[in-house]
């Protein structure tokens, strides 16, 4: 019995909105460090502020598309701040930038001087801002059960959350499936390979860099506003930690890969509720919740480190093309 419910757990966590919401900041991702060799370490940041720029327009009685814009300027206006003075160094000088950064978005959004619009730490309530995604529900009241997976067909842990999110994840790879394989594209890994060689060849790879950067960036904000539409906008829940799960996703599927971040996002998902559920079985009076997600993020952080280490490329990368020695 327990086994089955384990079980269910684990297969709900493949289709969650949250597992969708972190296939699509991977995707970004590997945008960034991917196909142009940039190495963001602050994709919360665009999550964050993805989430309160959707949060907070609509709020102020914005419709739903008109807030997803503010979002996604938010994004890429945040991307240009962050690569005008980065983007012409080399190196983890974007890296140290990116994480700084993302923590001041956090503390910003936490802080009580701006607590009327983002609520401090305390974050913004669901209720407050997600309604006008529900509204455009055009499915019917009530629960459907689809094989193993039962969820109600609207609210915020249900089967219209899961839809727009999946759609959105599928159409981010479709874009990038088109435009990875174009000469912009191809430009994009020829930086990461030797940009010196793509300086050579007259191409502007300042230019590049900077369009590759707010392409992410902005699939990042959208992966903000999915994040939160099944809950609150809550700053320390987009932290460093988020940061490190994105890079964990996006290594142990692949970079350079199209696939690699939405699978790698389902496995890093099932896995780990598999592993927090088994030992809240197994464990039930020896360990605490609070130190079952500490266990957690160690398991998290070990894993990175052993993929960087033993296989860099991923499940789906070829090892000859990405390589963190290679950078």
């Amino acid at each position: 019995m327990e086994l089955t419910r384990i079980l269910t757990q684990v297969l709900g966590e493949l289709i969650a909105p949250t597992t969708a919401a972190y296939a699509l900041a991977a995707i970004g991702l590997n945008l960034h460090f991917g196909y142009t060799g940039l190495l963001n370490m602050g994709q919360a940041g665009f999550m964050l502020l993805g989430a309160y720029g959707f949060a907070i327009a609509t709020i102020a009685g914005l419709p739903f598309f008109v807030a997803l814009l503010i979002a996604i300027a938010a994004g890429a206006l945040f991307a240009l701040i962050l690569g005008v003075p980065t983007l012409k160094l080399r190196g983890d000088y974007l890296a140290i930038v990116t994480i700084s950064a993302a923590e001041i978005i956090r503390m910003i959004g936490r802080s009580t001087v701006f607590n009327d619009s983002t609520g401090g730490s305390s974050g913004l309530t669901g209720n407050s801002f997600k309604y006008t995604f529900m509204d455009l529900s055009f499915l019917p009241d009530g629960s459907t059960q689809f094989g193993p997976w039962e969820y109600s067909n609207n609210g915020s842990n249900s089967w219209w959350v899961r839809l727009v999110a999946w759609s959105v994840v599928l159409l981010a790879v479709l874009l990038v499936w088109l435009i990875t394989r174009s000469p912009w594209g191809r430009v994009l890994k020829g930086i990461r390979e030797d940009e010196d060689a793509v300086r050579a060849l007259g191409k502007n790879v300042y230019s590049y860099k900077m369009q590759a950067l707010i392409l992410g960036g902005v699939a990042g904000s959208v992966a903000g506003v999915l994040f939160v539409l099944p809950r609150a906008v809550q700053p320390d829940s987009m932290g460093r930690s988020m940061t490190f799960f994105i890079w964990t996703i996006l290594l142990l599927g692949g970079a350079a890969t199209i696939w690699g971040p939405v699978v790698g996002s389902m496995i890093f998902f099932g896995v780990y509720m598999l592993l927090r559920a088994g030992m809240r079985v197994a464990l039930p009076d020896a360990i605490s919740s609070a130190q079952i997600e500490q266990i957690g993020g160690m398991i998290v952080g070990i894993t990175l480190m052993c993929l960087v280490i033993f296989r860099p490329q991923g499940i789906f990368g070829d090892k000859k093309e990405l390589a963190f020695d290679g950078r």
